[in-house]
């Protein structure tokens, strides 16, 4: 039985109460993930439920996709992985149902969907470790605290600090290569924040991608390489990666599924979400089949996606978020740095008796 910290514990006992292998990605280009068309959809694109967003996110809703095709369920979904920024900017537009993300929606990003008239609902649907992993050659970077990771990757290192030992007197004098999230990432977003202090306080002179995997390829080709993204993809890859551990020399803490769900990895745990269109699921049938098949599966999936899950009570509360059609972010546009992931699903799962956050 998995041993909760108390936040989530007490989540569990009150909040709501009342009331496989990782499949290979495409580019940020679309993938089309479709069981055969009904008869009834006559007009072109009528039935479609379109998804976007985040890469991170992205496993979870492939496995999804299988699984709901696999139960007998007739409907065509569109699936593609553009990064967490791209895909709320398409939603809030009403291009997208579903929305990925690795963040919370931001406070400009909820301008543009009250400007076009879009409710949603936000559900939290797993935890993610964002992992700072090297080449396996690599042998002197098995820690590095959250001042290095600074010192490396805000934007006063451009063009400065480009070698192993300008990060750690100890560490070799060789040069460093960085592969790291693009700026339509919410991966990018969160790690700036909880990192750099500001979602912007990047440098620029890496390899970018929206495309995790090909982050992947980055840091496994190139012995001096550095790297950062989501957990799923480090362990989908982890006989080409090595994962650095955060902290120091006497304190330090590896990504995994236990020290996230225990609270130990800080600052990069992070919950993840979909974010649907209250529209769309109170009028097609279809979208709304799909979402609840998804959360009540939720658990399932995401082990599938080998992403790192909720406690398992905690879908039925994410259910029972969606069935009472509970709208708005829990967050009021900021990211939840500094609150443990108890705090973080107390606040977006008990959002029905905060009237400030509907």
């Amino acid at each position: 039985m998995l041993c909760l910290p108390p936040l989530l514990r007490s989540l569990l006992l009150g909040g709501l109460a009342s009331g496989a292998a990782l499949l290979p990605h495409t580019p940020a280009a679309a993938q089309t993930v479709s069981a055969p068309a009904t008869p009834a959809a006559s007009a072109p694109g009528a039935d479609l439920i379109r998804i976007g967003g985040s890469s991170t996110v992205y496993p979870i809703l492939v496995e999804a996709i299988k699984a709901y095709r696999a139960s007998g369920q007739q409907a065509r979904i569109d699936l593609q992985e553009s990064g967490t920024s791209d895909g709320l900017r398409r939603f809030c537009s009403g291009q997208l149902v579903i929305a990925n993300a690795s963040r919370p929606i931001s406070a400009r990003e909820l301008k543009a969907c009250e400007s076009k008239n879009i409710r949603f609902i936000e559900l939290p649907i797993a935890f993610d470790a964002l992992s700072v992993v090297v080449h396996p050659a690599n042998r002197w970077a098995s820690v590095i605290s959250t001042s290095e990771l600074a010192k490396l990757w805000g934007r006063q290192a451009q063009g400065k600090i480009t070698r192993w030992r300008d990060v750690n007197a100890a560490w070799p004098d060789r040069p460093i290569s960085l592969c790291g999230p693009g700026k339509d990432s919410g991966s990018y977003d969160y790690f700036n924040k909880v990192i750099n202090g500001q979602v912007d306080n990047s440098r620029q002179d890496y390899t970018a991608s929206e495309d995790d995997n090909q982050l992947v390829s980055c840091v496994a080709s190139q012995p001096n390489a550095l790297g950062y993204f989501g957990f799923s993809y480090y362990q989908a890859n982890a006989s080409r990666l090595r994962a650095v551990a955060i902290g120091s020399a006497s304190a330090s803490v590896l990504p995994s599924t236990q020290s996230v769900q225990s609270g130990r990895y800080q600052p990069l745990s992070r919950p993840l979400f979909i974010y649907v269109n209250d529209q769309a699921l109170g009028q097609r049938p279809e979208v709304q089949k799909f979402v609840s098949y998804l959360v009540r599966r939720g658990l399932t999936l995401v082990q599938r996606a080998m992403v790192i899950p909720l406690p398992s009570s905690t879908y039925q509360l994410v259910e029972t978020k969606l069935f009472k059609r509970i709208t708005g972010t829990a967050f009021a546009g900021d990211l939840p740095v500094g609150l443990s992931l108890g705090e973080v699903l107390r606040r977006s799962l008990d959002q029905h008796k905060q009237p400030q956050f509907r």
